[in-house]
């Protein structure tokens, strides 16, 4: 059966379709999410939300891509969602748990605001692949590896767009480098 016909299937709620859909492709929504969560059950877990989504919305997909591609994608989102998710609780606990953070001083505060929106500016100048490379390294924590297989590229691609972020970054950000200027 090819994707068109399991697609068309899907859209009127047949249950087989979606039991052929389901085998063909758990495993490896799993091994994706797995690469990009670190843990198994996670993964699992990711893995059935997306299927579990795929029935729920079977009536109204609008699918322009093979199916498998088409769920790859969404899981490795969750995936990458999940992460996020999890840094951001990493982050926050000190707060939630009622601790003190100090604050710098004023004129520092200013510098390091004026630092962020340059950050950010020479970020969101980067190009869409690049900068994608980017922050999943870096405001991810992914390894090469990891961003390679969310993204459906060779760790050397990831390799090559990072140099580039790297490069574009220091140039646009020279002013804040010490000993460097612009």
């Amino acid at each position: 059966m090819t994707d068109r016909e399991l697609l068309d299937r899907l859209r009127q709620g047949d249950r087989e379709a979606f039991d052929a859909a389901f085998r063909a492709h758990y495993a490896t929504l799993v091994g994706v999410a797995e690469r990009i969560a670190g843990e198994r059950a996670v993964a699992e877990e990711l893995a059935q939300d997306v299927m579990l989504e795929l029935w729920r919305r079977h009536e109204t997909l609008v699918i322009d891509e093979s199916l498998r591609a088409y769920l790859v994608r969404a899981v490795r989102n969750r995936a990458l969602n999940h992460v996020r998710h999890e840094r951001m609780k990493v982050r926050t606990a000190p707060r939630a748990a009622g601790e003190t953070v100090s604050q710098p001083e004023a004129p520092s505060n200013v510098v390091e605001a004026e630092m962020e929106a340059a950050l950010r500016d020479a970020v969101a100048s980067l190009p869409e692949r690049c900068r994608e490379v980017f922050e999943l390294s870096r405001g991810q924590g992914l390894r090469y590896a990891e961003i390679a297989a969310a993204l459906g590229i060779s760790v050397k691609t990831v390799e090559a767009q990072m140099g580039k972020a790297l490069r574009v970054l220091r140039e646009r950000l020279a002013p804040f480098l010490p000993g460097r200027e612009a």
